[in-house]
């Protein structure tokens, strides 16, 4: 514990990691463009230098707290010396703002709106780069990069992926993948966590709003969605409800006035997932086959785990993902009913994540050739439709999600979490519904955000040893374990993104805030009001598996690999 003064005011810090984080401790709001708390120190924006009671001026986030320091944030000089930081940023940026896709939410614009910026003095002289779709994720923008060099660590020190660097020196200097390759020709595994830290608008999400938009108003379509279980938590902010509030019972009657003619819940295709895989588990531990098993649920591990990793592959969940498993069924379901106006079915997916858009163009994703899930909208893509269309959560009835499919357990609804799905497989484990022995898989160290967890659960008679990963370094490391044969496992769940699903690459951004407990405690609370816990105790499951999925669980549930 130390004291330092802070524009005369004097602060106590204890654990902070350099003189910023003290700083807005103060309550100063101290301006950055390249410092993430979650990623290493940078310090290249210059944007939070300030100055100690010697004369000296330093990025107050390259240097930790000293008891005794006395530094001034805001003199005359130093307002000054940002507006010229900002400027001279500007001056080599892409301007055209009112169509860009950050506009509103940049970091960057609301920088130079703080700083009162109405003139930049200075010339672009930029060269002009062309802007990089390749992936079916991701769009990359050199002419908004700003060089602050958030993703190129995003990708290094937390994914592991390493698929963009800095090239070339001087005014030359480009973030971009190595050899000027296009993105899609990388190691990149669509997590879409550049994007995330990204202040401007140098990558963002592949829009594939307008294409929806169009079969909404089509009389020849019928357009069916599904939620993934991570939107629910992460979409009320945007509309001024309390982060994390669970508002999928708002968000069902708005989107039926966007014109879907039915909204389902992914977290009925999580309960399938939880399912097949604790199948897959049970038999492959009694009758030993490949060791640990690690789930399939996220496409970027699952990429990682190809790229990096091929000898992991057969360690992979042969199962197919909760909104492919979900697509599937659907769409068998109404081969079995078609429409009465003999529309064509459409199935749209609405996600936290970037890499379902891949994931449903992956042949293993198919059935007997067809594509199961038509398109892949983002939390952040639905989010602008709404805005688009005039509507505001605030202003609807509350409305549940549509049938035979809008009732799920909490098993399937905490798959966004980290530590979700690994719970929801244990708990199905549990033969009948013991509270005490639900409330003890939870206890046993599976929830939280740390980023690696481990732990073991009895059952019966045998020790299930298990871990948790998410952020793919992590996964990297761990592999690197599991192959040195220092760690054993029998039961690994991977998520790509930092926390899970509920900080995933298309949900919405507080780079400045980890919104991570709020989202995913909302996902916990709405199990805690579940009356169902867990699949095997769903008789609507049951009923499902003794009818439209009998003889084609494999078919309609599993990777067909042979497409691969």
């Amino acid at each position: 514990m130390g004291m330092m003064t802070i524009d005369g005011i004097r602060v106590e810090f204890t654990d902070e990691a350099n003189v910023l984080d003290v700083i807005r401790k103060a309550g100063i709001d101290l301006p950055t463009l390249c410092y993430v708390s979650e990623l290493s120190v940078y310090g290249a924006c210059r944007l939070c230098t300030v100055k100690d009671d010697e004369g000296r001026y330093f990025a107050s986030c390259t240097v930790k707290p000293r008891d005794g320091m006395n530094i001034q944030t805001n003199t005359p000089e130093l307002h000054q010396y940002r507006r010229l930081l900002v400027e001279l940023l500007l001056a080599s940026h892409d301007r055209d703002c009112t169509t860009c896709h950050k506009n509103g939410s940049c970091h960057l614009q609301e920088l130079a709106e703080r700083m009162g910026m109405r003139h930049v003095r200075f010339k672009n002289l930029q060269e002009e780069h062309p802007v990089d779709i390749s992936s079916n994720c991701i769009v990359r923008d050199p002419n908004k990069c700003i060089l602050c060099g958030d993703c190129i660590r995003m990708c290094d020190n937390v994914q592991a992926v390493n698929a963009i660097d800095f090239a070339g020196k001087g005014v030359g200097t480009l973030v971009t993948p190595a050899y000027n390759k296009k993105l899609a020709d990388t190691d990149c595994v669509d997590c879409g966590q550049c994007r995330v830290v990204c202040p401007t608008g140098a990558i963002y999400i592949k829009d594939h709003v307008d294409e929806v938009w169009a079969l909404l108003s089509d009389p020849r379509v019928k357009v069916v969605a599904q939620i993934a279980p991570a939107v629910r938590t992460a979409i009320g902010d945007s509309f001024g409800f309390p982060a994390g509030k669970n508002v999928m019972n708002r968000l069902v009657p708005v989107m039926h006035r966007l014109g879907f003619d039915e909204v389902y819940d992914t977290a009925f295709g999580a309960d399938l997932t939880v399912t097949e895989e604790a199948k897959e588990l049970a038999e492959r531990l009694d009758q030993g086959g490949t060791l640990p098993l690690f789930t399939s649920c996220c496409p970027a591990w699952v990429r990682f785990c190809e790229k990096k990793w091929p000898e992991f592959v057969p360690n992979l969940s042969t199962c197919r993902s909760p909104i492919q498993m979900f697509g599937a069924m659907l769409r068998a379901y109404h081969a079995q009913k078609p429409d009465q106006d003999g529309r064509r079915l459409v199935s749209v997916a609405i996600t936290p994540c970037t890499a379902k858009k891949d994931e449903i163009m992956r042949p293993e994703s198919f059935t007997n050739g067809v594509q199961d899930v038509d398109f892949v909208l983002t939390t952040e893509e639905l989010i602008s439709m709404i805005r688009t269309y005039g509507l505001d959560l605030n202003n609807v009835e509350k409305d549940a999600a549509d049938m035979p499919f809008g009732i799920t357990s909490g098993a399937g609804l905490i798959f966004g979490s980290s530590g979700g799905v690994a719970e929801a497989v244990l708990r199905n484990f549990i033969i009948g519904h013991n509270r005490q022995e639900l409330d003890t898989i939870k206890r046993i160290g599976v929830r939280g955000n740390k980023g690696r967890k481990e732990f073991t659960f009895e059952h019966e008679g045998r020790t299930i040893r298990a871990a948790v990963v998410s952020g793919l370094r992590n996964a990297d490391e761990l592999l690197k374990e599991i192959k040195a044969g220092t760690k054993q496992y029998d039961f690994v769940e991977v998520m790509a993104c930092p926390g899970g699903c509920v900080m995933g690459g298309g949900q919405p951004v507080h780079i400045e805030r980890n919104v991570f407990r709020e989202r995913s405690t909302g996902l916990y609370e709405t199990d805690i009001n579940m009356q169902i816990k867990k699949p095997n105790e769903f008789p609507l499951l049951e009923a499902l598996y003794a009818t439209l999925l009998k003889g084609r669980e494999h078919e309609l549930l599993h990777r067909n690999m042979s497409g691969h």
